[in-house]
């Protein structure tokens, strides 16, 4: 009897994981404009399969969640990560080991999601900018921004308007072109709230 409810409890688990990762598909999908016809044509898989993996329904090998990850730009330990999180803490707790990591040092952006998944209506990121890295063409997102800088120095353009923060000091911006560098000797870090979530 206990090995069944054992049993039972790993197939909950792992449902609510593919529930989940199906969820944050699903967000990360829509925060790119993305449809699920063109997301179907660029998998080679079935509307009505992905719509049922968005749906937590059907779930991904892990050579197609490989494929979602390229996709989307982000590694696939992002979907992965999730596995590791207990279904007590899943969608309410963020735990500093599992926090779900973009971009890397060699190109001078490192971002690690804070929030504990892509459903809500924002999403809180923690970003790290090196010395001397900066966002060669100006991005604009149909979103609204906040960050705080925790520590260093960062150039930031809106618009056509530029400015220098430091550490302390908060900025905002809803949908406007946007960009960055950091011609400082230090990294900087900025705490960003992003609605609708983006990543």
């Amino acid at each position: 009897m206990a090995v069944g409810n054992k049993g039972d409890a790993t197939r909950s688990a792992t449902a609510a994981v593919s529930t989940d990762i199906g969820r944050d598909i699903r967000a990360i999908r829509q925060s790119r404009g993305m449809t699920l016809t063109e997301m179907s044509a660029s998998l080679g898989r079935s509307i009505g399969f992905l719509s049922q993996v968005e749906r937590g329904i059907s779930s991904l090998s892990t050579e197609e969640l490989r494929q979602v990850a390229q996709l989307f730009g982000v590694p696939v330990t992002w979907f992965l990560v999730l596995s590791d999180v207990s279904e007590a803490e899943r969608g309410l707790i963020t735990r500093s080991g599992l926090r779900r990591m973009s971009g890397s040092t060699g190109d001078g952006l490192v971002e690690e999601l804070l929030s504990p998944d892509l459903g809500g209506s924002y999403e809180m990121i923690r970003s790290v900018f090196a010395p001397g890295a900066r966002l060669e063409k100006p991005v604009r997102r149909m979103t609204e921004e906040t960050a705080y800088v925790v520590s260093g120095k960062l150039d930031i353009r809106i618009g056509e308007r530029f400015f220098m923060v430091q550490a302390g000091d908060c900025f905002r911006f809803k949908e406007e072109k946007f960009s960055w560098e950091n011609n400082y000797d230090e990294p900087a870090v900025a705490l960003w709230v992003i609605s609708p979530p983006i990543y």
